[in-house]
């Protein structure tokens, strides 16, 4: 309009902007993306970073005891430990209850028998052995595990189970879908056992996850069985059968449980209280009414 350019020039300029635009709008759209991915990388980071754990041996015992002898442990090394100066046996062929408050060890324990973590002090031993002598990959085939937080795969119903045992038959998949009362959800589903699950099994209810996490394990078939409150989003009548095909998957095992029901836990051989991390009773349930406060005081508020 001034003369100082002419028309060409200007048109050029337009033609530009057009060009720079679009790359800086592209970039503000992907900012979000960019920060994110500055958080997986330095996950990542964190992970290639930390200390791969070690031992070679291959268990070799007469027994599959889980024994713990004075441990300790924390999450992170600048705060409080979670486990202080922990010390029982649970024996092979009895079960042995975790009870406690909430955030007193009870699933701390589970994960490090099963060596998730590695202790500060003291041991664990599986068989008589330390298990941080024994390679990991060795160590985990002693364990069948029932978790709370199951994880699922975006895979078929069959092959989540199969994850037990990559070596079993479909006819044993069945059969352990079977005794873990999985059966009566996955009929009503369009493929059956062949339905794909969504991402970590959304499709599915909290009991049906378990029901799934639990035929894992008997399919695993494995010789130390953990337990952590297996029957928490399960209705009473699917409890029942569910607690029939627990019995079967733990005859004879060496059998480490978390529970918060204590009435299902009364008949346990041995159990375990523990308040702010450290053990404060050990016994059966008629020994800790007499000698244990804690137990005591837990028992008779679920009572009442």
């Amino acid at each position: 309009m001034t003369g100082e350019i002419s028309a060409a020039v200007y048109i050029v300029f337009m033609l530009f902007s057009v060009w720079v635009y679009e790359p800086l709008s592209y970039t503000c759209e992907h900012l979000g993306a960019v920060i994110a991915s500055k958080v997986a990388s330095k996950r990542i980071k964190n992970i290639m970073e930390y200390p791969e754990q070690s031992g070679s041996a291959d268990i070799e015992a007469k027994n599959y005891d889980i024994e713990f002898k004075n441990v300790s442990f924390a999450y992170n090394k600048k705060d409080k430990p979670v486990l202080q100066d922990v010390s029982f046996t649970a024996k092979q062929g009895e079960y042995t209850a975790l009870v406690g408050a909430s955030g007193s060890g009870k699933s701390t324990i589970c994960r490090l028998a099963a060596r998730f973590w590695d202790n500060d002090s003291g041991e664990i031993l599986a068989g008589n052995q330390n298990i941080k002598n024994i390679a990991p990959e060795n160590l985990f085939k002693l364990f069948s595990i029932v978790f709370q937080d199951v994880t699922l795969f975006n895979d078929t119903i069959y092959n989540n189970i199969l994850i037990g045992n990559k070596n079993a038959s479909r006819e044993q998949v069945l059969k352990a879908a079977e005794m873990a009362q999985c059966m009566p959800f996955i009929e009503k589903l369009p493929d059956g056992i062949d339905t794909v699950l969504g991402e970590n099994g959304h499709t599915l209810s909290g009991g049906e996850r378990q029901r799934l996490s639990i035929a894992r394990a008997l399919l695993k078939d494995a010789p130390i069985v953990l337990l952590d409150e297996s029957t928490a989003s399960i209705d009473p009548e699917t409890e029942t059968k569910i607690q029939n095909a627990i019995e079967k998957l733990t005859n004879g095992r060496t059998v480490l449980m978390i529970a918060h029901r204590l009435r299902s836990i009364v008949n346990c051989d041995r159990i375990i209280v523990l308040d702010q991390g450290r053990v404060v009773g050990n016994g059966t349930h008629k020994e800790l009414m007499e000698t244990c406060e804690v137990y005591k005081k837990l028992y008779n508020l679920q009572m009442e």
